[in-house]
């Protein structure tokens, strides 16, 4: 069994080590590589609903696709890589900026992320991996923006974060 590490890292970027995923996500959380990803189809974004068997924020709606850089991966490509293996998707990805963010699920799991935002644009056929999907939804962003508002509890707390800059 391969078991899957998170890039940990300073709030400056530098790399501090490696954790298994899942420990890192504990609480105390330890600050990691992360990567949120972004696909529009002109004034509409893809969104997801995350799985039920998620450990932190399972199905809230989130952004296209997030995850983590591997060990020795760029952000670009991490994101890239996610993008197609969440989605089934595959487009040119521009990096836009970085958020740092700690946040809570429960008493036992959260995140603490230095995360890349990369934004693309796709139009054509998405092909979700239902064991990171619940559902997944194209909707304008004026009224995503507005359903935040009014909806906050069914959405994760970094792509409310993301959505303020986007």
């Amino acid at each position: 069994m391969n078991i899957e590490e998170v890039v940990l890292v300073d709030k400056k970027g530098k790399v501090k080590g490696f954790k298994e995923k899942q420990k890192a996500h504990i609480i105390p959380t330890c600050l990691h590589k992360a990567i949120s990803v972004l696909v529009f189809d002109k004034n509409k974004v893809l969104i997801q609903k995350r799985a039920k068997y998620k450990k932190t924020w399972p199905l809230f709606w989130a952004n296209t696709c997030c995850s983590h850089p591997r060990k020795g991966e760029s952000f670009q490509k991490a994101a890239e890589r996610r993008l197609f293996e969440e989605m089934g998707i595959r487009t040119k990805l521009k990096r836009v900026f970085r958020i740092i963010y700690e946040s809570k699920f429960d008493n036992n799991w959260g995140e603490n992320e230095y995360d890349w935002v990369f934004v693309g644009e796709y139009k054509g056929k998405v092909n979700p991996d239902p064991k990171e999907i619940a559902e997944y939804k194209w909707i304008d962003l004026k009224d995503l923006k507005k359903d935040i508002i009014k909806n906050p509890q069914i959405y994760t707390p970094w792509f409310k974060i993301i959505l303020k800059r986007i």
